[in-house]
Order: structure tokens, then sequence, then C-alpha cells
């Protein structure tokens, strides 16, 4: 793949995430009203994102299941009014289910983001494949209510891959082309502090998979007890650490709170490593 829905994947992506839920570990009940997450949407495009992560369900350790109906009143209307006001950018649905994706992608959604890899819901994979959209598959050990439990691994690194090497080719055998397949190996879904260093500091070692990676690790827990952050929002030092870190190391995309933050600390990271005007997708 080397671009995604028109965009060059010749530099780091940044993905700004919406979330329009309660209850998020970092920004629950910031964006329950349609026009305050459109409008936040939008600034982030303005501002730099290259895709737009729109979320109706929380996938934080504990969080309870919501409804596709549910999922579906609050996320189509913010991705109606998204592409009311003429942003262009592509918009990621942020779901598991088949039912959600379907709706958004309707509404003017361009991919799918799938923290269970097409597990949950049977129907989607068929939906993928017949709408031909890309679709993020990631890795999980257990669902969000139970997963950090005690999360155990004998070797995170291998396992990890294993799973999303199986599921990528799983995928393909669904109909889906390899060309629309992202793969993320979830940090923070099912692992520990330690698991989340250890796969970071191989995360190149997952561009053997084949497809972009998308590296998801804004505001997380383990970033605030390593950087003495408590509260989520106080973890941006460390958050753009790890999305720099990611960089390095072949992430493609970069699903972040703060996009403002790390389209600067990107374009730095770029110009000092001498890429910018690589790709850039019409930034100045």
């Amino acid at each position: 793949m080397k671009s995604l829905c028109g965009l060059s994947l010749a530099e780091p992506l940044v993905m700004g995430i919406v979330n329009v839920t309660p209850d998020s570990f970092s920004d629950g009940g910031d964006r329950l009203d349609a026009s305050r997450a459109a409008a936040d949407a939008c600034a982030m495009a303005a501002s730099g994102a290259d895709i737009l992560d729109i979320g109706g369900e929380s996938t934080r350790p504990g969080a309870d299941f919501v409804p596709a109906k549910v999922e579906i009143a609050r996320v189509v209307p913010v991705i109606e009014m998204i592409r009311a006001q003429g942003v262009t950018a592509p918009i990621s649905i942020d779901t598991r289910k088949a039912a959600v994706a379907e709706a958004a992608l309707n509404a003017g959604a361009s991919m799918i983001n799938d923290v269970s890899a097409m597990n949950y819901d049977p129907e989607i994979a068929p939906l993928v494949a017949r709408t031909g959209v890309p679709t993020c598959l990631m890795h999980a050990q257990g669902d969000p209510k139970t997963m950090q439990d005690s999360p155990h691994y004998y070797d995170v690194v291998a396992e990890v891959y294993d799973f999303l090497e199986t599921h990528i080719g799983l995928a393909e055998h669904a109909g889906i082309a390899r060309d629309n397949i992202i793969a993320d190996p979830g940090i923070g879904f099912g692992k520990t502090k330690d698991h989340n260093l250890i796969l970071l500091k191989n995360l190149s070692k997952f561009d053997a998979l084949g497809v972009p990676i998308l590296l998801g690790a804004s505001r997380k827990r383990f970033i605030g007890t390593i950087g003495n952050a408590p509260e989520p929002k106080d973890r941006l030092p460390g958050s753009l650490a790890v999305a720099l870190h990611a960089a390095a190391n072949g992430a493609s995309i970069l699903r972040v709170h703060d996009v403002v933050e790390t389209r600067q600390a990107l374009d730095l990271w770029l110009a000092m490593n001498g890429q910018v005007g690589a790709g850039n997708n019409g930034r100045s």
C-alpha cells in the first residue's frame, strides 16, 4: 500500500481521535454533543490531521458494551456534519460492529478501524470486501471489559505478530485486498506497561507484515505511569515521545488526541531527517 484513501504513505499520517462517548478514558463526555464533536473534528482537519477517527463506543479497560443503535446515533450525525462543512479528509469509523460501520460509510466515512480485528462481528469482513474500503485490524487480548484483568504472554512480540499475520490472511481469504489492510499492535489493549514497552522497542519488526502499521498510544496509562502523569490530559509530552519513536520505527499512521502538537513535532522530526517534501499530502 503506497497510499491510503488518496494520501501518500511516504511519511507518517496523523489520525485525529474524535470520541463521541460519555466514558472514554481521556476525553469521555467532552464531545457528546454532535455539533461540538463535528466542530472539533473540522478544527483537527484544519490544523494538520490527515485522517479523522470517529468513535461511539469506548474501548477503555472496563468499558461497557454499547448497542449498535446507540453507537450509530452518536457517530452518524457527526460524520454528516463534518462532510456538510466541506471537509474532505478521510474519516475512519472506530467500531467493531458491521451495522455501525455500514451506517458510517453511508454517511461519508472512508475506512474502518476495528479493535477486534474483525473477530467480534462476522458480518464486518463481508462488508469490507464488498465496499473495498481500507480497514485496520488491531490486536487485543480479551475484550475491553476484561482485557486488563491479567494480561499474559510468553513472547508478546511473537504472539502479537502471529495474530496480526493470521488475521491479515483471514481478511484476504474473505476477499479483502491486501492493499486495503492496515495492522495495529494494540498498545494498551490487554497489555501491561512492560508489554507495551517491549512492543514499542520492537515496532520495526512489524514492517515484515507487509502492510502499513497504525500506532495508537496517545495519553495511555503506561505513559502516565512512567512520566508521573496520573491524569490522561497531562500526558502530552510522553505521547509525543512515543509518536516520534513510532515514526522512526516505521509506523505509517499515528493515532493521537493532540493533533496540533503532534503535527508540529512530526514536521520538525521530518525536517531534521531530511524528509520534508517526500509526501506531505499537500501541506505547505
